[in-house]
């Protein structure tokens, strides 16, 4: 063992290797109340692919007068373009419709992103749109999408409760998932948009998807930590035979839509998690809070995450 890394255990009946879906630059970003510059976020994800991350959420395609962190899209592509990166590390993009498709193609991007919401109070502030018409768009998206060639990922938003209306029934989550696998999504993230579920919650909405035809390899987690229940949701949908989870460096993040959502789940404090189950992740901690570490300081605060705390405040004592 290394000092301040891990002891590696590893525990019966999960995943041997799980991919970090990193959504720092995009879903992190997006919630600063400073705007990044667009130099310094292509540098951002070029120090996340080389700490290991493979497959990194660059932006999205939104209007700029909602989202303005991300109004850089067409220009940071391009950046990204002409920078070095192993040949399997991806960048997913989000659109929202088929007018961020038409953007995000103009770049040459590969890899996209729908989002769709299982209540409809949530679809009507983030979508401006109900559950049926945002599907409706999210669909001729996808086919367009598709027909480019184009990987397309899933997110569905308030999963396991809604600011507004409190408790989702398990029928719209999984209606709204199964719709998005049968329109084409090669994965559908579960959104824990406000970060209200439970380990026991988790286990049970797997376990109703594959009722419904979901496959649990077709499906990926991803958890706010509001409640300090992240970890904890994500070790249960490990358990249930999940293998790929969303994260974002140093913990940034929340929902500009939601105000009750804290940050994600922190990559560094998902790798440790990881790393001490003996889980392959292709991910290099230090090199992760290395980065985070950077972040933090364009950004002004320190990162959220607690393993970057305690590994950068580990290393000032040592020196």
């Amino acid at each position: 063992m290394i000092p301040g890394l891990p002891q590696k255990l590893t525990q019966h009946g999960l995943p041997q290797r799980v991919t970090v879906y990193e959504v720092g630059a995009r879903d992190g970003l997006q919630n600063e109340k400073a705007v990044v510059p667009t130099s310094a976020k292509a540098e951002f994800i070029e120090r996340l692919a080389d700490a290991g991350l493979w497959m990194i959420e660059a932006t999205g395609f939104v209007h700029p007068k909602w989202v303005p962190q991300l109004a850089d899209a067409d220009e940071l592509l391009p950046m990204l373009a002409a920078r070095k990166f192993n040949e399997h590390t991806r960048f997913p993009v989000l659109v929202p419709n088929r007018r961020g498709l038409a953007r995000a193609a103009a770049t040459g991007v590969k890899d996209i992103a729908v989002f769709a919401s299982a209540t409809e109070t949530f679809a009507q502030k983030n979508l401006n749109s109900t559950i049926e018409d945002s599907m409706t768009e999210i669909e001729a998206t996808m086919q367009q999408a598709l027909a480019r060639g184009m990987r397309v990922r899933g997110y569905v938003s308030m999963c396991f409760g809604d600011p507004w209306e409190g408790p989702v029934s398990m029928r719209k989550v999984t209606d709204v998932v199964a719709r998005l696998i049968e329109a084409g999504c090669t994965q559908v993230s579960l959104g824990d948009t406000i970060g209200t579920a439970t380990p026991g919650h988790v286990r049970t909405l797997i376990d109703a998807l594959e009722r419904r035809g979901v496959a649990r390899d077709r499906l990926a987690v991803h958890f706010h930590d509001t409640y300090g229940q992240a970890l904890a949701n994500t070790y249960a949908a490990l358990q249930a035979g999940v293998a790929t989870v969303d994260a974002s460096a140093g913990g940034l993040g929340g929902c500009p839509y939601a105000e009750s959502a804290t940050g994600n789940l922190a990559t560094e404090d998902l790798v440790w998690m990881l790393d001490g189950l003996g889980i392959t992740t292709g991910v290099d901690l230090r090199k992760l809070v290395d980065v985070s570490s950077w972040m933090a300081d364009i950004l002004g605060r320190p990162a959220p995450s607690r393993t970057v705390q305690a590994l950068t405040k580990g290393s000032r004592n040592r020196g």
